[in-house]
């Protein structure tokens, strides 16, 4: 049965990461698109932190968390992203549907943990639209569309180097193609003029954590990690078409490939800064729980130099998440409820964009249930989460967002001798 789960799950996973559209948002024209949630639904409901690990789920933020792995564990999440977009002037209701994630991680023993998986990096979807008159006083409408993004294969292993304190590593591939067109026209012109860039990226990032979780007074844990997310150096294989096109048929008249060697621009280097993540919590093992996190990262340095865009500015990016969990009596023999897992958390983030001299900023609440599967550690888990992003103001667009996460956590045991009685 779990073979057959498995394999529908990659089946799932190969065709979502391929077809699915990551993102509607007007944000992810910038940079290399939107950066999508690094953590699995059990850690998003808690504010996304990462510093929380236990024996029986996957942590993708944290690679040290392996070491506390004691059986195998195949999880997936998918999740569902209701959002209203705002202008000063206008509103529009939309939505997205995502695979989010596909992982397996599982213990060999003796503090050892590995686990590898597959989940987008970042998305871009967007299709804006802006106005204005010429000299002459004719209307000139530009449209700007952008599609594709960054999917993420990443190995991790963990190690613990004494009883309560460990070290991982994650190794991560990242390769994607982004697409971005701008189509111009002019009122009572007969012709638009199309500009369409392609990027093929592709480039690796490391991630390395330390955690430490003594025990205090043999019933409660103290938890704390640092996280360094690497430089991750990118390269961009770049192509660009400009040309004509009739705007009664659609047709293309004249289409030309640009040449990129001759400007510097056939292959540029994406270098996303170093983000590091530092984390504290307190807690009783399977019952309770509460810790927060602090991240920052050096944005001020990155740049686009093939998709440069006139109207943003990089700055410091940084965030603050707290959350936590709770479960009744997790051992309860009657009551279901009782052996649910509540989370909840808050999360606010500066996401390092200064759009039109206007820092975008991002807000988001989270909750949800874990919801046990029979008797086994197996689990579904549900979460919601409401937010919102950017302003009305300076001419940008506010992003109120209402986030739907389904995660299943499935678990077996591997590298265990049967024993006959």
């Amino acid at each position: 049965m779990i073979k057959k789960i498995v394999f529908a799950m990659v089946c799932i996973a190969t065709a979502g990461l391929h077809a699915q559209n990551g993102t509607i948002s007007p944000y992810s024209y910038f940079g290399i698109g939107d950066l999508r949630s690094a953590s699995t639904v059990e850690n998003q409901m808690m504010g996304g932190i990462g510093v929380y690990a236990d024996s029986i789920h996957v942590n993708l933020q944290n690679p040290a968390g392996y070491s506390k792995l004691r059986i195998t564990t195949y999880t997936a999440g998918m999740s569902r992203r209701e959002l209203r977009l705002k202008s000063f002037t206008e509103e529009q209701n939309t939505s997205v549907s995502n695979l989010d994630y596909l992982a397996l991680g599982f213990g060999l023993g003796k503090g050892l943990g590995v686990g590898f998986g597959i989940r987008p990096y970042s998305s871009v979807g967007y299709d804006l639209v802006a106005e204005n008159n010429d000299a002459d006083g004719a209307l000139i409408t530009n449209q700007f569309r952008g599609e594709g993004g960054l999917n993420k294969v990443y190995f991790s292993v963990g190690y613990a180097l004494a009883q309560n304190l460990s070290i991982g590593a994650t190794a991560s591939f990242n390769f994607g193609n982004v697409e971005n067109e701008r189509i111009q026209s002019v009122e009572d012109v007969q012709f638009g003029t199309l500009d369409r860039r392609i990027s093929r990226i592709n480039g690796m990032d490391f991630n390395y954590a330390l955690y430490y979780t003594p025990k205090i007074k043999d019933k409660y844990t103290l938890f704390a990690s640092a996280r360094v997310n690497t430089q991750a150096n990118l390269t961009s294989k770049n192509s660009q078409e400009i040309g004509s096109f009739s705007l009664i048929t659609g047709q293309n008249i004249e289409v030309l490939d640009v040449d990129l060697d001759a400007r510097g621009l056939r292959n540029t280097d994406l270098k996303i800064p170093t983000t590091t993540t530092l984390g504290i919590g307190f807690g009783e093992n399977m019952k309770w729980f509460l810790g927060g996190e602090y991240g920052f990262q050096d944005l001020s340095s990155f740049s686009n130099d093939f998709l440069a865009a006139e109207n943003i500015e990089y700055q410091n990016s940084s965030f603050f998440a707290f959350g936590g969990y709770f479960i009744p009596d997790y051992d309860a023999f009657q009551g279901y409820f009782k052996r649910i897992n509540y989370r909840a958390g808050i999360r606010y983030e500066r996401t390092g964009m200064l759009v039109n001299d206007t820092e975008i900023n991002n807000l988001g609440i989270t909750f949800g249930l874990g919801l046990p599967l029979g008797r086994s550690f197996s689990n579904l888990n549900l979460g919601f989460e409401l937010g919102r992003r950017g302003t009305t103001s300076a001419d940008l667009i506010e992003e109120s967002y209402f986030k739907i996460n389904v995660g299943l956590s499935l678990n077996d045991l591997w590298f265990q001798k049967r024993k006959i009685n």
